[in-house]
């Protein structure tokens, strides 16, 4: 789900949303969404459950970038990534990521350079395989224990 806010309020989104694989989308216009909590209240708690969650994360990845090392954040954001939709799972305890360096650099407030320094560290240790534009987690425990130092 995206643009809730912007249903909400009824002002500009605050966030777009780019498609890494083809896909259907379902689209609710903002009234017949506010009809249908109008004539069931008790649906307002599942979105303000969802609202609060993405906060909860929105805060999360701020208090990382303000003040974790790119290495902790980058392990940190790879780790979040592979347990959502953005993964795809080509092998027994792999994880692959689709996204640029530059894209991920964005992610986690650093530039493609440091990113891409931190990921070639990484394969020279076994930690990811960079092939083909993808990045693969082939060692998560070493990354988890990365993430960990936060």
């Amino acid at each position: 789900m995206f643009a809730e806010i912007a249903m909400l309020d009824g002002k500009p989104r605050t966030a777009e949303a780019h498609a890494l694989t083809a896909c259907t989308i379902a689209t609710l216009a903002r009234r017949d969404v506010l009809a249908h909590f109008t004539r069931h209240p008790k649906n307002w708690l599942s979105l303000v459950e969802v609202l609060c969650e993405r906060l909860r994360r929105t805060d999360q990845h701020v208090a990382d970038v303000a003040f974790l090392r790119l290495p902790v954040r980058l392990a940190k954001a790879m780790l979040r990534m592979t347990s959502i939709e953005m993964a795809q799972v080509p092998g027994p305890g792999d994880a692959t990521i689709r996204l640029s360096q530059r894209e991920l650099g964005n992610f986690v407030g650093a530039g493609r350079e440091g990113v891409n320094k931190c990921l070639r560290n990484w394969q020279r240790a076994g930690l990811v395989r960079l092939e083909n534009g993808m990045i693969t987690i082939v060692d998560r425990s070493a990354l988890e224990q990365l993430a960990a130092q936060a």
